[in-house]
């Protein structure tokens, strides 16, 4: 892990009860669990500057889940009743697992829909991937999503961050994705300055450009996500917050989500609050989905400025 200044929210986010300033610290329940995320693993071909997992060629902190260990947590969904609608998938580089299509058959062939999040690059072209992919989009059509990482729409910005030529293997990807009828949406950041406005016409232009049928004004599917970073100065949640900012905590994403994860090591999976907190041991929920019904205090930066304050969800 990198060492984080992390002064700017000293004393805060310490008592999962309380905040710094001794007022009751919001929580979330489990209200309406709509997305069952998987980390397939932290393994990536690519070393992001701002990755918020770090993942990299070499980070196998989280190790590569089973399809065996998926549909064991698929089952759970049925047994606990609850209302899934979206199976969802992240890394790492989910292509770099390489059980990845019969994970994403598993998830298919039980009515779910299925959201991979994915570069786009080399370890989704190989033979063996493309055509798991094409047999699974033509099986079940309609029902899959690939959400491409394009951080900007500029090559020189998008490679800052990715690796030099890193835009232009995406769009290779994009275009054979495109070419065979793959439903595609794309995560972009705001790390660059740009206003909503301006990047959202952005990546209309880049879309028009490359024939790519998304749409850049719909934030499902043009997901521009807030900057995670820990050094920046973030309030905490209380309860009165909620009523302050007119929001419920039902909006929030861990009222309608959670995420698995294989830690290195670990005999099991262990199911997680929060996609963006892998890493993070209080909001590690326990190893079964009954486990993880449990309320969620918003003791962290991320829970601030990504979720509550920045009103992202990782969700379609």
């Amino acid at each position: 892990m990198k060492d984080l200044d992390t002064s700017a929210n000293l004393g805060k986010f310490q008592d999962r009860a309380v905040t710094a300033k001794g007022e009751a610290r919001a929580t979330v329940a489990l209200t309406n669990p709509q997305t069952l995320w998987f980390n397939t693993g932290t393994l990536c071909n690519i070393e992001c500057v701002n990755c918020y997992i770090e993942s990299s060629p070499t980070n196998d902190k989280l190790v590569y889940i089973t399809a065996d260990e998926v549909q064991d947590y698929l089952n759970q969904i049925k047994a606990r009743k609850w209302p899934v609608t979206e199976i969802a998938f992240t890394g790492g580089e989910p292509f770099m697992n390489p059980q990845m299509i019969e994970i994403m058959r598993r998830s298919l062939d039980v009515g779910y829909d299925v959201l991979v999040l994915t570069n786009a690059m080399r370890p989704m072209m190989r033979k063996t991937m493309q055509a798991g992919i094409l047999e699974l989009n033509a099986a079940y059509p309609g029902k899959l999503t690939f959400r491409i990482s394009v951080d900007h729409y500029r090559a020189d910005l998008h490679d800052a961050e990715r690796g030099a030529g890193a835009l232009e293997k995406t769009i290779i990807g994009m275009a054979w994705l495109r070419d065979n009828g793959v439903r595609m949406a794309v995560a972009g950041r705001s790390v660059f300055g740009d206003s909503d406005e301006d990047s959202r016409a952005g990546y209309a232009a880049f879309y028009a450009e490359h024939g790519f049928d998304i749409d850049a004004q719909d934030p499902g599917m043009t997901v521009l996500f807030p900057e995670m970073d820990e050094t920046v100065e973030v309030p905490e949640i209380t309860t009165a917050c909620w009523g302050i900012l007119d929001k419920s905590p039902d909006a929030v994403m861990c009222a309608s989500s959670r995420m698995v994860v294989k830690r290195k090591g670990a005999a099991t999976p262990a199911v997680l609050a929060c996609t963006l907190l892998p890493y993070s041991p209080e909001f590690e929920l326990g190893a079964s989905l009954e486990e993880a019904e449990k309320d969620v205090a918003l003791n962290h930066p991320h829970c601030a400025k990504f979720c509550v304050l920045g009103g992202a969800s990782c969700s379609a």
